[in-house]
């Protein structure tokens, strides 16, 4: 008995059996003080301790920590020993009773192994946001938030905002790094020196702890290579360039950074905005060597942009080079199109023709459309055909497909003068290859743009009969051409052929928008608006982003004085093209029907602010100024309108009434004067040149002006009276002559109103003679008394040659109305006095009053 020890129960049989040897936890090494100083320095290569003690292992070594203490025994750490009975302490029964047993059963207790009668656990420790740790991770965070901010502000091209978030982002990095030097965090150990010394030499457990360091700085290299990366793509997109090179060089000169030579690409592309192309050359290809061979596509996307450079530097042989590799490798639309351009820059037709035909023949990698039509009754399968009908892959594959027929037709109408010796055989081989191509359709375009071609050539005729070709052809071709004839007709004012025709096109496709606007604008120049504001209307329904036929439809209800309606279309399409000047005079000019002055000017203000320099919109700035009584304003407009276009009659005529009312008449005397240049047979500006100098003093000029005006006009009776009185105020000896010409000529003018108001009386009683039968006899005695007066009269005028006596005693009427409004009174000072009102006249003057 004295053998046998009694088990000594106890509350938890398993505990100990979690416990392990602490040497070989290699997670806390970070925070162990004395493993980190043996990394820093030698204080982990000092010789071991060869003494022996209880608990020495195997090879006479101790058991020490990676700091050098000793490692308690696992007996000393509360598991129990199975292999030796240690004095003192009761072995442990084991495989005596079930799990979860206790002879507390027997006393009543209920069965509880897992111990869920103890109640809830405790709750959770609260996270301590103090320590190192925490702050750091949450300095991760906000620079992981920063930087996701910053690519969405750019997805929205809101590039100013991403900046901002890039830059803060950086600042955090650096917090976070001055953070992890504060607090002694291995992750800011440089790798060189994580792998180098003895440290990887302590063994296994070392290396792992080495691993976990390299994972940890791979991170942080990886962070601080997205800030940085993210930082420089908002730099580029802002055109900062010089701070997006400098950002872009601290990745790439870092080793620590992986695939760090594709941002030379990126690189290259800054110097590409900056045009400095010899060094985007040289980065490209920098770039090219560092990128493996099997990230295919990515080199011919550098060799392609290798290309473009070549070509903004002229050297097209080089870019032949680069573009000819591709269309080798890797075919595509934009290359074979750049290939082309090369080729056409060197003149080479018959690298053109097979450049056309590789082009022509790239594969584009697009679905048949019969793929997006239900072709069974099957509801599940017709579901996903509505699907797939308009999602985003469908949208791409139109988008390419709408690229790659620009491209081929850009091509065609380009090389189609160059390939032969007229462009017709151009297009016409251009068209035959087209045909046996994947692009059929593309061939009636081709047609109708050579038809376009003879327009730009001024050659309407075979125009026409090109496009007259396409009158039994599909309906959609129809349409468009006999659009196009519709609308030549038009230009040339035939507007019946031009109706025909648009009624063709419109029978042909009735959603043609541009038929519709064809058939509105015959009827509207027919000034047919209500009928043009109806086919206005629907080519609106069927195209509701149709500019022309909104603009159209506002000049019709402005034609209908619905003054009201057409502001409505034209606030429309200004909202749509907000630059548009045509949109704003019209809104403009509504406003001004509509008596509202000031939204007019604003408005015009506008279109001034597009185009600056039209002197017609100027004009009409001028006179709604002028009209609110704003003088000064509205003599600026005028004026800038008549420096732009200085023959507006209507702008010289203001401005000369302008200085004339200011009284500055030597100024207005210029613009007068251009006004008879202008209008040489329009005798009211040389009376108004003549009234100017007669006004400003200078009677000799005025003088000779109404002479050479009475030279061109001699039966002017104005002129002739402002002679005669000139003459008279001047005491000239030609008053005579001139007073006789004034009676000669208005006897003649009282003789011609005579004549036409006789006329005028038996023209009149003519008709009411032969309502009475008796026209024969009315007009035989009236066309012979009016003979024997006419004679009569002409007998009494005096020839050319003899001096005019009138029949009677009548005084000579040598008055007359100065154009330019009577003259104002001048104030009258000084004034001399009578020589009777002198106070000096009854007295001597004193000798004191007299010069020495």
């Amino acid at each position: 008995m004295e053998n046998v020890h009694l088990a000594v129960e106890e509350e938890d049989l398993y505990s100990g059996y979690n416990d392990y040897n602490p040497t070989f936890d290699s997670e806390e090494l970070e925070n162990d003080a004395g493993f980190q100083q043996a990394v820093r320095t030698s204080h982990g290569r000092r010789p071991p301790m060869t003494a022996k003690f209880p608990g020495t292992a195997i090879g006479g070594r101790p058991l020490v920590s990676s700091f050098g203490s000793r490692i308690p025994m696992a007996s000393s750490m509360g598991r129990p020993m199975t292999g030796t009975v240690q004095e003192g302490a009761a072995r442990p029964m084991t495989a005596v009773r079930a799990a979860g047993y206790s002879s507390s059963l027997m006393r009543g207790s209920t069965f509880d192994p897992l111990g869920q009668s103890k109640g809830p656990a405790p709750p959770l420790e609260a996270k301590n946001e103090d320590t190192a740790e925490e702050k750091i991770k949450i300095l991760e965070k906000k620079v992981n938030d920063l930087i996701e901010e910053s690519c969405m502000a750019q997805s929205i091209g809101a590039f100013q905002l991403a900046l901002e978030k890039a830059k803060e982002a950086g600042r955090k990095e650096r917090a976070l790094i001055r953070q992890r030097e504060a607090s002694g965090n291995t992750e800011h150990i440089n790798l060189d020196l994580t792998y180098s010394g003895e440290v990887i030499k302590q063994g296994s457990n070392m290396t792992t702890v080495a691993a976990s360091i390299s994972t940890q700085l791979h991170r942080q290299y990886e962070q601080r290579k997205t800030v940085l990366l993210n930082l420089a793509n908002q730099y580029a997109n802002n055109e900062m360039y010089p701070e997006a090179l400098n950002s872009y060089h601290v990745i790439v000169k870092n080793k620590m950074f992986t695939n760090a030579g594709r941002l030379k690409v990126n690189m290259a592309n800054i110097y590409f905005e900056q045009k400095n192309y010899p060094k985007a050359i040289k980065f490209y290809r920098m770039a090219l060597d560092q990128i493996s061979n099997v990230h295919k596509e990515l080199r011919i996307k550098i060799m392609q942009n290798i290309g473009v450079v070549f070509v903004r530097l002229g050297q097209y042989s080089d870019a032949i080079t680069s573009f000819e590799h591709i269309m080798t490798e890797s075919p595509n639309i934009k290359t074979g199109f750049n290939l082309i351009l090369c080729y056409y820059a060197v003149g080479d037709r018959e690298r053109m023709k097979k450049a056309f035909q590789k082009l022509i023949s790239v594969p584009l990698g697009i679905d048949d459309e019969d793929k997006y039509i239900p072709a069974s009754d099957d509801p599940s399968s017709n579901m996903v055909t509505e699907a797939i009908k308009n999602d985003k892959l469908h949208q791409m594959e139109r988008d390419l497909k709408v690229l790659a027929e620009k491209y081929i037709m850009t091509a065609a109408k380009l090389i189609a003068p160059a390939i032969e010796t007229s462009f017709a055989s151009g297009f016409d081989w251009c068209v035959d290859m087209v045909k046996c191509s994947q692009y059929v359709e593309l061939a009636n375009d081709l047609e109708i743009n050579k038809a376009i071609t003879y327009l730009r050539q001024k050659d309407f005729n075979q125009a026409v009969e090109t496009l007259k070709t396409f009158e039994k052809k599909d309906s959609r071709v129809k349409s468009a051409a006999a659009t196009n004839l519709s609308f030549l007709y038009f230009l040339e004012k035939d507007y019946d052929q031009a109706d025909r025709y648009a009624d063709l096109a419109m029978n042909a496709d009735r959603y043609n928008p541009a038929a519709l606007i064809n058939k509105g604008n015959t009827l509207f120049v027919k000034k047919d608006y209500e009928k043009a504001a109806e086919f206005y209307k629907e080519a609106l329904r069927n195209d509701s982003s149709c500019t022309e036929a909104l603009f159209n439809l506002g000049l019709s209800y402005e034609r209908l004085n619905r003054l009201e309606e057409g502001l409505d279309c034209f606030l429309k399409l200004h909202s749509i093209l907000r630059s548009s000047a045509e949109v704003m005079y019209q809104l403009a000019h509504l406003y001004e029907q509509l008596g509202d002055p000031q939204q007019a000017i604003e408005w015009l203000m506008q279109v001034i602010s597009a185009t600056p320099t039209d002197p017609h919109v100027l004009a009409k700035l001028g006179k709604l100024h002028d009209d609110e009584g704003d003088k000064s304003q509205a003599f600026q407009y005028y004026s800038e309108s008549f420096r732009y276009f200085p023959s507006n009659i209507d702008v010289i005529e203001w401005l000369g009434a302008y200085y004339i009312e200011t009284q500055f008449c030597e100024k207005a005397i210029q613009y007068f004067e251009r006004a008879t240049l202008i209008q040489p047979n329009y005798v009211k500006w040389q009376l108004i040149v003549a009234s100017c100098y007669r006004r400003s003093g200078n009677y000799q000029k005025a003088l000779e002006t109404y002479k050479e005006i009475h030279r061109r006009f001699p039966e002017n009776v104005e002129c002739l009276r402002f002679l005669v009185r000139l003459s008279t105020d001047m005491g000239l000896k030609e008053v005579q002559e001139y007073a006789t010409k004034l009676k000669k000529v208005e006897k003649m003018k009282e003789l011609r109103e005579q004549r036409v108001k006789s006329g005028r009386e038996n023209s009149a009683r003519g008709r009411r003679e032969g309502s009475t039968g008796s026209a024969d006899s009315g007009r035989s005695s009236s066309s012979s008394s009016k003979g024997e007066r006419l004679s009569a009269k002409m007998r009494s005028l005096p020839g050319s040659n003899e001096p005019y006596e009138a029949s009677s005693p009548k005084e000579l009427d040598a008055s007359y109305v100065d154009p330019l409004g009577p003259q104002m009174d001048r104030p009258k000072t000084g004034a001399k006095k009578p020589a009777d009102d002198d106070d000096f006249a009854d007295e001597d003057l004193g000798d004191e009053l007299l010069p020495e």
